[in-house]
């Protein structure tokens, strides 16, 4: 072991990773899991040692580093960021930060005391000093999972290639097979985010900045409940209306019932008024929920009804009630905004729908019981949605004699794609991937809560639910629904963000090195504008990184513009 050549690569990654540090500094350096060999180029080459005592070279013993230029090349130029299974040498990494386009290199390796004996044979300093460069070593699937979900940044980044080191990963198969599946988790869940993102980016960023002025009003806490009953939009729906109707006057008072925007006129045609109403879609058919509440004067919903918004819906909506309350929902401007301008509760919306954001509602609200109805994620019997909703005033206007409301209605089903027919006689349905990953999503979300969950029986796809309180998983919370102090009027803290955003720098050279030289506001700042930066890169897909940036910048500071006009009556 060279003591000296260790402590200087702990001073490089020190300086980024002082949590590895702290552990590579505790950990053994004298247990013998490599030998190092010399190639014919004179490079070290480390050699894992098995059980047997069998020395396995990580690398070519002929000439290393040009290997690692050869494997890198052929992969740095389809993605901006790399993963290597397997640190060996560290050849492979560092031909990788050799190319100007490669935004980030992850190294991803297990046993603290094999990466501590490298450490202590071979420099590794201008890979560690490589702000671009990180290690992480041990992780277990979720943690790693999560590091991916959180560092990379495909709008900014490009897509990501896993590049392994074969030799290293046949010696711990198992762990790097885990470890291969997290990557694919995290790599299909940003795909999607990525698709949202470039979809909607700019629809999200023009909703929030105009919620910001309603959003400024201030509304009484909503203190927590004891019993939830969800109200999704499905079919199931009517049969379950008698059962729900069943909580009457006495049992009112100990259920709290939550209506998705969907089915919200459905319950009020048949004489249940819902406790409260949510909404997340950015969209303004949105709007069409509400087509048969209007009223000549006043809002469109009674004031005693609070509907819930994520900041990133469509501001028709705040127009509508009486009694708005806003959260955030997850995209980095709420929650900049929640960090810097107003705190907003913040809930899951993750699970892309709005039966999902209601269920972390009633968990926000400390609900113990949770009842889900017309939460079928599919179509039974060929149906759509519940009687009473949007659809069937929407597409009775479309009709005529030789285009039958029944015709509407199959073509309003059939416009979904890959629908799959389950189930047979009396209980068949139709079934499609997203409404299977919205319930799955649903199924993993409620399985991690401490209240006891059930869906009502219905006709749709069954919904896999454990009832009755469950260990180990998140205790209650008892916290009022209510956001914070503004720390300026809307106007004003736009007027500050319009300034911060002229003042990010462009974003020349390596986009990677660009961030890492931000301080922590422009960074967050920036962060703040990846959703439509997606949006533009979504419609200019072969531009550039800086050249994309800057269009999703000037539409920004126009937007911001344009709704200071709005506010000011302009």
């Amino acid at each position: 072991m060279d003591k000296t050549l260790f402590e200087r690569n702990l001073l490089a990654l020190s300086q980024r990773q002082s949590a590895l540090c702290s552990r590579l500094s505790a950990a053994r350096t004298t247990l013998g899991r490599y030998r190092f060999l010399e190639s014919r180029s004179g490079e070290p080459v480390p050699a894992l040692v098995d059980a047997a005592g069998a020395a396995h070279a990580l690398h070519s013993l002929v000439d290393p580093r040009r290997e690692g230029e050869r494997l890198v090349s052929a992969s740095a130029s389809a993605a901006g960021c790399l993963v290597f299974l397997g640190l060996g040498g560290g050849y492979f990494p560092e031909a990788a930060l050799e190319k100007e386009g490669v935004c980030q290199v992850l190294v991803i390796d297990y046993d603290i005391h094999g990466i501590a004996e490298l450490l202590a044979s071979r420099e590794y300093i201008r890979v560690f000093n490589d702000p671009r460069f990180t290690l992480l070593v041990d992780y277990d699937a979720e943690a790693l999972e999560r590091h991916i979900l959180e560092t990379w940044k495909p709008a900014l980044y490009g897509g990501i290639r896993v590049i392994p080191l074969r030799q290293r990963i046949e010696q711990d198969g198992e762990s790097f097979a885990r470890a291969g599946d997290a990557i694919k988790r995290a790599i299909d869940r940003l795909s999607l985010d990525y698709s949202v993102q470039a979809r909607f980016g700019k629809r999200w960023f023009s909703n929030i900045i105009r919620n910001m002025f309603p959003a400024e009003k201030s509304a009484p806490a909503l203190a927590p409940v004891r019993k939830a009953l969800i109200c999704a939009a499905g079919p199931s729906l009517d049969l379950q209306l008698p059962r729900l109707a069943e909580y009457g006057a006495e049992k009112r008072r100990d259920c709290f019932i939550i209506s998705v925007d969907t089915a919200l006129p459905a319950l009020l045609k048949n004489g249940l008024k819902p406790d409260a109403v949510i909404s997340i879609d950015c969209q303004h058919i949105s709007y069409y929920h509400f087509m048969g509440l209007s009223r000549k004067e006043g809002p469109a919903l009674p004031p005693d009804i609070p509907l819930f918004l994520d900041l990133a819906s469509t501001p028709l909506l705040a127009s509508l009630a009486g009694n708005a309350r806003f959260f955030s929902g997850g995209h980095p401007l709420t929650r900049y905004l929640s960090r810097f301008w107003r705190p907003f509760p913040e809930l899951d919306t993750s699970g892309a729908n709005v039966t999902y954001a209601a269920l972390s509602l009633a968990e926000y609200l400390g609900a113990g019981e949770i009842e889900l109805y017309g939460a079928d994620f599919s179509y039974p019997l060929g149906m759509c949605y519940a009687r009473g909703t949007y659809i069937n005033p929407c597409l009775a206007l479309r009709q005529n004699r030789l285009d039958p409301l029944e015709a509407e209605f199959s073509a309003f089903l059939y416009r979904s794609p890959r629908l799959e027919k389950t189930g047979a006689g009396c209980s068949w349905r139709y079934e499609t991937p997203v409404l299977r990953g919205y319930r799955e999503a649903l199924e993993a979300k409620a399985g991690k809560l401490s209240a006891s969950v059930r869906a009502a029986p219905g006709l749709g796809a069954p919904v896999s639910l454990r009832a009755g309180p469950r260990s180990g998983c998140a205790a209650r919370s008892l916290r009022l629904f209510s956001s914070g102090k503004a720390s300026a009027s809307a106007a004003a803290f736009l007027e500050q963000y319009r300034a911060d955003i002229k003042a990010l720098p462009p974003l020349s050279g390596n986009v990677a090195r660009c961030l890492a030289e931000l301080p922590e506001r422009a960074s967050l700042v920036l962060t703040t504008l990846l959703p439509l930066v997606a949006a533009v890169k979504g419609r200019q897909n072969e531009a550039a990184a800086a050249e994309i940036f800057e269009e999703a910048r000037e539409h920004c500071l126009d937007e911001l513009e344009r709704a200071a006009g709005l506010a000011k009556g302009v």
